[in-house]
């Protein structure tokens, strides 16, 4: 407009664009944030004295404002660190159904009363698409070298080996500790295999071995009272009966045998 020698002054151009004038007339200045030095050395003593402590617990200690506290440990880099937070692999598909066999595994954990033994784990990987009990592990810890002992014997049953699995392979769980471990993630990707989380509050996702805990629950452990973990831990007939509960083609759990054998 100028070129043209239309003359607009500054007031009329906001008012045309809708922008208030002090937009166009600010300008943006560097601030120069001071710290107090003393107050820095009180801070540091203190963070030597207490190394887990926030801004807000040596504000308490210091008997100082909490905001000058902050802005030191800003400016100094004495903030802790958080760890980050990745999103975690979840499952695409709602049903835990394959279709073909060694395409998704499923593994997960439950509970038996063994009588004075406590309360002892089990865990299970079932293969998605025969339904068949891979490999189980029972101890009485709930830990990550349980899941992983029954991840290795899945892999021995399916391939006679210990190796790394070539084709793709998924691993479904759920988000508990025990499949979230590191040791269990590393162990999981040394093997070759894809992990997955389910959704949040979606049980469905991981429904073949819920369902086959709720049969083995209400058909064997629920009827028989264990005195302790010795009879459960009878390999060769609980494995047995852990397996042929675990094929789509068994009906029930009681038609192999499971009051005659546990």
């Amino acid at each position: 407009m100028a070129q043209e020698s239309h003359v607009v002054s500054l007031v009329e151009l906001c008012q045309w664009l809708g922008i208030p004038r002090r937009t166009l007339y600010y300008q943006p200045r560097a601030r120069c944030r001071a710290i107090n030095a003393e107050l820095v050395s009180w801070v540091k003593l203190a963070l030597e004295r207490f190394p887990t402590y926030g801004y807000c617990h040596l504000a308490c200690v210091l008997g100082e404002n909490r905001k000058p506290i902050q802005r030191i440990l800003q400016l100094k880099g004495w903030q802790v660190r958080k760890r980050p937070q990745g999103f975690r692999p979840r499952a695409r598909s709602l049903p835990s159904v394959a279709s073909r066999p060694d395409e998704r595994w499923a593994t997960d954990l439950t509970y038996v009363w063994c009588g004075k033994d406590r309360r002892a784990s089990l865990a299970v990987v079932i293969d998605c698409c025969t339904r068949e009990i891979l490999g189980w592990r029972l101890s009485v810890n709930g830990s990550s070298k349980t899941a992983e002992a029954a991840l290795e014997e899945a892999l021995i049953y399916r391939l006679g080996a210990l190796g790394r699995v070539h084709s793709s392979l998924a691993l479904r769980s759920d988000n508990g500790l025990v499949f979230s471990n590191r040791h269990y993630t590393s162990t999981v990707r040394a093997y070759g295999l894809n992990q997955e989380y389910t959704t949040p509050y979606t049980p469905e996702q991981n429904g073949l071995v819920e369902g086959f805990f709720r049969s083995l629950k209400e058909e064997c452990i629920w009827v028989h009272r264990f005195e302790s973990l010795g009879p459960v831990l009878q390999r060769r007939t609980a494995t047995s009966v852990i397996r042929l509960c675990g094929t789509q083609s068994t009906p029930s759990i009681s038609s192999v045998g499971c009051a005659g054998t546990w």
